[in-house]
């Protein structure tokens, strides 16, 4: 419960050190107001979050545990491409998606061959569902 709360501060805090912090450079982002935000937390643990800027940076972020959350961000880049991101966060780390990000390579077909070699007779001790979920993730790479 620590650390779940420590996270939630630890946003608070960050969200708040830069709406009061002055930024050099001018243009929108010197004088960008907050247009919008919200900001809930549960006894459980649960939270969500979201705010949007008048020079159009938006993020969101919902847990209902407080361990595992999904959110996305967006923002316009200094070339002026709007920049969206779309991301899960849990045990398994930080999966960003979005269209400007490079996509993993297709898996050569012998690597898939020698996991599902390796599935059908696995030696003792594998762990059986990475190993399921790494060849299921490489198949999806082939298209």
């Amino acid at each position: 419960m620590f650390r779940q709360l420590f996270a939630v501060v630890l946003v608070v805090a960050i969200v708040a050190a830069d709406r009061r912090s002055p930024r050099g450079g001018g243009g929108d982002d010197a004088t960008a107001e907050t247009l919008s935000e919200d900001f809930v937390v549960n006894p459980d643990g649960s939270y969500t979050y979201n705010y949007e800027t008048s020079n159009g940076i938006s993020a969101s972020q919902a847990s209902s545990d407080g361990t595992s959350v999904n959110g996305n961000f967006a923002y316009t880049s200094p070339e002026g491409e709007r920049i969206e991101i779309v991301y899960v966060a849990d045990e398994n780390g930080f999966q960003p998606r979005g269209a400007h990000l490079p996509t993993e390579p297709p898996a050569p077909d012998h690597v898939i061959k020698m996991l599902e070699d390796l599935l059908a007779s696995p030696p003792d001790g594998t762990d059986i569902q990475s190993l399921e979920e790494t060849l299921n993730r490489l198949r999806a790479t082939q298209g």
